[in-house]
């Protein structure tokens, strides 16, 4: 499994996206608008980097801006290159996204990180794990004594992994990389079981079942009771039967919900017009990744604390949106 298969179908996504939609002439973007702008996007073989690349090929269709996509870590390194302007936009999770606004997880080293602001709603964050058949693992707590690869250390799943299986008591070796390298690791017996998490379907993990025979599983109903006793900014989630090939029935378990943000500084005008074309796009942007069926403007009270920009207050309130008191942040002018 190698990083230019990856490479290969972020691509396809992208360019099979512009296709479905007749590689319309790009527009003129606003001359005050930087002629350079970056997205932090996360590993290869996440969802983050196709996501992130569907959607700012869109946006720089529709608006004429130039997004360049960046790989990084996932969420945690997101939040910290954005609120420091080393790049314009990025993504997280929720969960990760209140660590940094409170400065209370482990990766803030107690800084508080003030110039992030929400954009849009992406897509639900559901944890699911993946064994090949071969292993005998067929439940998590069976991960006990064995290795456990998550993904990047600094993105959703390297954070809270390690909080679930010390909430169950769960005495697993923990294994980080690229979502590419884990696939590559568990392929090769590195690995004993590759938890993870994006939005479905995961590149990862479709990739893998067709070369193997894998094992899906979950958290049992006391588990998800357990762990968010210890994390109550999870919430249920669900993994329909038939997301991947091999895996025969639902499986309940736990997610945090993603947002596209941005510096505080970026220009008004300019988050508007990338929020707006993003939520009024949405057959182009599912046609890109599936996940993005969740990308709609009716989710955006999914966010509960981080303040929203005020371009994208601009766009919400256009659609009858009230953004509460606690969401607008103190450089909103009305």
């Amino acid at each position: 499994m190698k990083l230019a298969q990856f490479v290969k179908l972020a691509l396809a996504a992208t360019i099979g996206m512009s296709v479905a939609t007749g590689v319309l002439a790009q527009a003129k973007p606003n001359p005050k608008w930087p002629t350079n702008l970056t997205l932090g996007t996360a590993s290869v073989g996440g969802t983050y980097f196709v996501y992130g690349q569907v959607w700012a090929s869109l946006v720089n269709e529709k608006i004429g801006t130039n997004i360049s996509t960046q790989q990084t870590q996932g969420p945690n390194q997101n939040i910290i290159l954005t609120d420091s302007k080393q790049v314009d936009f990025g993504m997280t999770t929720m969960g990760v996204a209140l660590q940094a606004w409170e400065g209370k997880g482990d990766w803030t080293k107690g800084k508080k990180f003030s110039n992030i602001r929400a954009m849009f709603p992406m897509y639900d964050t559901p944890f699911h794990f993946i064994t090949l058949e071969k292993s005998g693992i067929k439940s998590v707590k069976e991960l006990a004594g064995k290795r456990s690869g998550v993904g990047p250390r600094a993105g959703t799943c390297g954070t809270y992994f390690p909080l679930f299986f010390k909430a169950l008591g769960i005495d697993t070796t923990i294994r980080n990389g690229q979502a590419s390298d884990m696939a590559s690791n568990l392929q090769d017996g590195l690995i004993d079981a590759f938890p993870f998490c994006a939005g479905v379907p995961i590149a990862a993990y479709s990739e893998l079942e067709t070369t193997n025979k894998v094992r899906f599983f979950t958290f049992t109903d006391d588990e998800i009771k357990r762990i968010k006793a210890a994390l109550p900014e999870l919430s249920d989630s669900l993994i329909p039967k038939g997301t991947y090939k091999q895996q025969t029935e639902d499986h309940k378990t736990i997610g945090l919900y993603n947002f596209a943000i941005a510096n505080k500084d970026v220009a008004d005008d300019l988050v508007y017009a990338v929020v707006k074309a993003v939520l009024e796009n949405n057959p182009q942007m599912v046609k890109g990744h599936a996940a993005a069926k969740e990308t709609l403007t009716e989710n955006w009270n999914r966010n509960g604390f981080l303040p929203f920009h005020p371009g994208a207050i601009r766009y919400f309130r256009e659609k009858g949106i009230t953004v509460p008191k606690h969401l607008i942040p103190p450089e909103y002018k009305g």
